[in-house]
């Protein structure tokens, strides 16, 4: 590929590939890798219980260049950090592994091996525009490009975006520790924005929308609140499990599969033998699921000022109910950016926490003409670069051979 057609993110990664494993010979076959990042439009754990979220693919991402190889060992090579090689040969998963990219690398090709394909080695490079620790999913990003590479590199069926999305969410439960639910792999593997229903687990249903917020009058915007959620694993763990919790004493897994007025007859009961707490979770479940819904209909008709009022009471119920915008301790570094944003947004557009929530980022919705202003105020707060203008990508992950 000539480097006049090579994206930013495509030439450093050529960058990054020279100087961890040397200019490859004239003539070389590369591949050319590229994962976006997401945000979470609408749906706040919604998707580990079976029920329905927006998701979409943001114009920043994973690029990567990558090389087959002789024997078993894979090597990747990241902007800035060390290089992490992994034998092939040997895909157990392994403790020390957990929360590495080696136990990304590893898992992946696990998964791939389990499909029938050799794992074999290459090298990769791969460089990120994504903001680490923010909630926009860069190691979904980084599993859906490897993915794509090894699909391109071990003879094998091709896989449609949601059939590596399942893979990725395995790896990322089993292999990296973190138990989320499926949204961030679909998202990153189908790009653009799109409205997945998880009620099947093993055949989510997806469909997507060519749709501009900034056409609309409105500027998405993402503030990082200055603390990172990745220290915050057993918390984020503990949604979930509290709320499958709930579910497990109606003889089910997920709360898609309670029936909601059962629920709501038992309320008295499940507070007696549970705590408040999960019970709260399971109303934020379904109340949040049908504002996914309505929302989804309100973009479909173009109606967004029914959007951003839903996107608000979504925020609420997030806050009061499944009370993942602080721990409870005295630093509440989530609250006190949803509340600057408030004070600055007086009533227009819509701001609320974002994905897994606890730290990472906030998702505001500003008037665009007030983009730029909202920006600076809030930077001066939260600290310089802390917010960020993005717009919607629409394609994800792909591998395609120079």
């Amino acid at each position: 590929m000539e480097s006049s057609k090579m994206t930013e993110g495509q030439m450093r990664a050529h960058e990054v590939f020279d100087e961890a494993f040397g200019e490859p010979d004239k003539g070389a076959k590369l591949l050319q890798v590229h994962a976006p990042g997401r945000s979470e439009i609408a749906g706040n754990h919604t998707d580990h219980e079976g029920g329905h979220v927006i998701a979409g693919a943001l114009d920043v991402a994973i690029d990567a260049v990558a090389r087959k190889t002789e024997g078993t060992l894979i090597r990747l090579a990241s902007d800035g950090y060390p290089l992490v090689t992994v034998d092939a040969s040997d895909l157990s998963i392994r403790v020390d592994e957990k929360n590495t990219t080696a136990a990304l690398v590893r898992g992946m090709a696990a998964s791939m091996a389990e499909d029938g394909r050799v794992p074999s080695g290459f090298d990769i490079a791969l460089t990120s525009t994504i903001p680490v620790g923010g909630g926009l999913s860069s190691s979904a990003a980084i599993e859906a490009a490897l993915g794509r590479a090894m699909e391109a590199f071990w003879d094998g069926k091709s896989y449609d975006a949601l059939e590596l999305a399942r893979m990725c969410q395995k790896v990322e439960n089993v292999y990296f520790g973190k138990p989320c639910g499926l949204m961030d792999q679909a998202s990153v593997c189908l790009g653009g924005l799109a409205f997945i229903d998880f009620f099947d687990k093993e055949n989510p249903k997806a469909e997507k929308l060519v749709y501009d917020f900034e056409d609309a009058g409105y500027a998405l915007i993402l503030a990082k609140v200055g603390a990172s959620h990745e220290d915050l694993t057993d918390a984020y763990a503990a949604i979930p499990e509290e709320m499958q919790e709930v579910a497990r004493t109606f003889g089910k897994v997920r709360l898609a599969d309670v029936d909601e007025k059962k629920f709501l007859d038992a309320v008295p009961e499940l507070r007696k033998k549970l705590g408040d707490r999960p019970v709260l979770r399971a109303l934020h479940y379904w109340n949040e699921d049908r504002l996914v819904q309505k929302r989804w209909q309100a973009l479909q008709e173009d109606n967004i000022e029914e959007f951003l009022a839903l996107t608000r009471a979504s925020g609420k119920s997030s806050a009061m109910y499944l009370q993942n915008v602080t721990t409870g301790n005295a630093e509440q570094p989530a609250m006190v950016a949803l509340a600057l944003a408030e004070r600055l947004l007086e009533g227009k557009g819509a701001c609320r926490i974002h994905g897994g929530g606890f730290g990472g980022t906030i998702q505001c919705f500003v008037p665009f003409a007030e983009a730029g202003q909202f920006q600076e105020r809030m930077d001066a707060w939260l600290g310089k670069d802390a917010t960020r203008r993005y717009h919607i990508a629409e394609r994800g992950a792909f591998a395609s051979w120079e």
